[in-house]
């Protein structure tokens, strides 16, 4: 049997009725005239060849079978509909399709989280990519347009075709734990700490290959996951700086130590946004600045 194709008045038709429970209060919601209703439901069960609603005993239309398989995947259809429609409005309204983000790993992961968490409930139709990279890394994603927004920490590297705009920062402390030899002295000599082992993280960027931050021992382990130098840091392992807010609870535990270490007594992390500036972006990269912003400078 050959089945028609059914129009997408005749679903909306379906699911007005499914949704008001009768065939008049769906006329009412879609301003339509009760015949149209009627004759748009019977007009879509003979091109299907099936009964979606049966009639009889009751004023209340009940779903048949066949309507109750059918319902939620006109519903399927009509909402891909609907947020195509969307895409295309908010699209011819400069808002971005897609949107790349590349984030530094010392960003705090519960204010990313809650972050995204709200971009998603504000622009639903943009396509997020997201990239959580170290150092360099970020700058480079944007400069070779791998993304549009990123949000990087102080500049390593000039690079002109980049705005920046400072956002915010978090503490980079040095630490170790508290067996670690760095750990039992009440003060470190200058030069003591490049004797022992540093964990570092590692910059996957082109724009600063060869180079190295803040590294002062002779002795490296080079990982490109802030989490392992984490847990590497706490079984006393090397020595390395950690952003404050990722290792509160070890010192409090006495699980790290903060080191007084007189070449690096550590520093403020200052993040920034960045963007290409023959790519200023629209609205959803310009919410996303000033959400980092905000959350960063919250107290």
């Amino acid at each position: 049997m050959d089945i028609g194709q059914p129009t997408l008045d005749q679903l909306r038709l379906f699911l007005a009725v499914v949704d008001e429970g009768s065939f008049n209060a769906a006329a009412r919601k879609l301003g339509r005239a009760i015949s149209v209703v009627s004759y748009g439901i019977v007009t879509l069960e003979t091109q299907l060849g099936v009964t979606l609603f049966d009639r009889e005993g009751s004023r209340k239309p009940v779903l048949t079978p066949a309507g109750k398989a059918m319902l939620p995947q006109a519903r399927a259809v009509a909402d891909d509909v609907d947020s195509l429609l969307a895409g295309v409005r908010n699209f011819s309204q400069g808002l971005e399709a897609e949107l790349g983000l590349a984030i530094d790993v010392m960003f705090p992961t519960p204010l990313l989280a809650a972050i995204l968490r709200e971009f998603q409930d504000l622009f639903p139709t943009v396509l997020l990519r997201l990239h959580v990279e170290a150092l360099g890394a970020i700058a480079g994603l944007v400069a070779n347009g791998g993304v549009q927004l990123g949000i990087g920490g102080p500049e390593l590297v000039g690079t002109p075709d980049l705005e920046r705009e400072a956002i915010g920062e978090v503490d980079l402390v040095p630490v170790a734990a508290p067996d670690h030899p760095l750990a039992s002295m009440e003060a470190i000599p200058p030069g003591e700490a490049r004797k022992h082992r540093q964990l570092v993280l590692t910059d996957r960027s082109k724009l600063t290959e060869g180079r190295d931050f803040s590294v002062f021992a002779a002795s490296t382990w080079r990982l490109g996951d802030l989490g392992a130098r984490h847990a590497l840091l706490r079984e006393g392992i090397g020595w390395g700086s950690m952003p404050m807010h990722l290792i509160e609870t070890d010192l409090a535990g006495g699980r790290l130590k903060r080191l007084a270490i007189p070449e690096w007594p550590g520093m403020a992390y200052r993040f920034h946004a960045l963007w290409r500036r023959d790519c200023p972006g629209g609205p959803a990269q310009s919410w996303l600045r000033e959400a980092f912003r905000q959350r960063l400078t919250q107290p």
